[in-house]
């Protein structure tokens, strides 16, 4: 049966609405598919690719059905490359991989050595996240990589060791948000290096109906500061509600400051924030952003004059 009306290139909910953005993250960041069997990944694979050439419902499929499998297909496979990325780069293993590492990072803030094995772990976490979620298709070297990971985690660990000194003697609340502030630091490192070939060498933008026109260091720039921004407010409530909630707890006497209960009662709060923060927050900006003509580059603006002279408005994934 030829179908007509279902256009699994776009995103089944509305994109120009916050809603419609969350709903379309919930289903793409829904921490079951990182469980997904490559037997299972490849067979949403081979049905999107057969819509999309065929425009022909699989056998045994409905509506509902292929847009489970498309969701599926997209929650794995790198949207411009086209390649299955690693389990635990994959947006929908941010649940249950912020769930430990965030839970750890606020339970076992007191000793450096906790501090920098913790943080250490989280920016090598994020460097694989972030890797694996980068816009475009640009070749990102070993060396670059290798720079990237190193300031990430230098600026992860030097400013929770710096702000951890610092608030020594002071009310405990401050220590347990000194996690946070070294992952807010570290975000604005790790992602903009982590993705610095885009910058370098921009990132594709399209006219609206696909045709590609060029990359655009400008619009690299500004998709990155964009993902920035999400995963800042991924780690908020996390990382900041949970330690409040916590230390609220323990002046209640629920808990006794050195009880071990803290911390399976800390991992259970921050799954419960990371579930929801994670497509909400990435619900904040489209993925297929947008960016003015007049605000690109002026050789890519003389091209889309001639590429397509009626277009005043380009697109391009900024990533997760």
């Amino acid at each position: 049966m030829v179908v007509s009306t279902i256009n699994i290139d776009k995103p089944r909910f509305d994109q120009a609405t916050y809603w419609g953005r969350a709903q379309h993250f919930i289903r793409l960041t829904n921490p079951l598919n990182v469980f997904a069997t490559d037997k299972q990944l490849d067979e949403a694979k081979n049905i999107v690719e057969t819509f999309r050439k065929t425009n022909t419902m699989p056998a045994g499929y409905d509506e509902n059905k292929l847009w489970a499998a498309k969701y599926l297909y997209d929650s794995a496979f790198h949207p411009d490359t086209g390649e299955k990325m690693i389990r635990i780069g994959r947006m929908s293993a941010q649940a249950p991989m912020n769930t430990l590492i965030t839970g750890c990072m606020i339970s076992f803030y007191r000793s450096n050595l906790a501090i920098i094995f913790w943080q250490w772990t989280n920016q090598t976490f994020n460097a694989i996240v972030n890797y694996s979620n980068r816009s475009g298709d640009a070749v990102i070297t070993q060396k670059q990589l290798l720079a990237s990971y190193c300031a990430a985690c230098g600026g992860a660990l030097g400013t929770a060791l710096y702000l951890n000194s610092k608030v020594k003697g002071m009310n405990p609340l401050y220590a347990r948000l000194v996690p946070f502030a070294a992952v807010c630091g570290a975000n604005f490192i790790n992602i903009p290096m982590m993705r610095s070939t885009e910058i370098i060498q921009g990132t594709p933008v399209f006219t609206k109906d696909g045709q590609r026109v060029g990359n655009s260091k400008i619009a690299a720039a500004t998709g990155i500061f964009l993902v920035c921004i999400s995963r800042v407010g991924m780690a908020v409530p996390g990382m900041t509600l949970v330690p409040i909630i916590t230390n609220t707890a323990i002046k209640k006497r629920w808990f006794k400051p050195s009880s071990l209960a803290i911390i399976p009662f800390q991992l259970a709060l921050v799954c419960l924030s990371v579930t929801f923060a994670t497509p909400l927050c990435c619900a904040f900006f489209e993925q297929q952003a947008s960016i003015s003509v007049n605000t690109i580059e002026k050789e890519l603006q003389e091209n889309v004059k001639k590429i397509s002279p009626e277009t005043t408005t380009l697109y391009y994934n900024k990533g997760l």
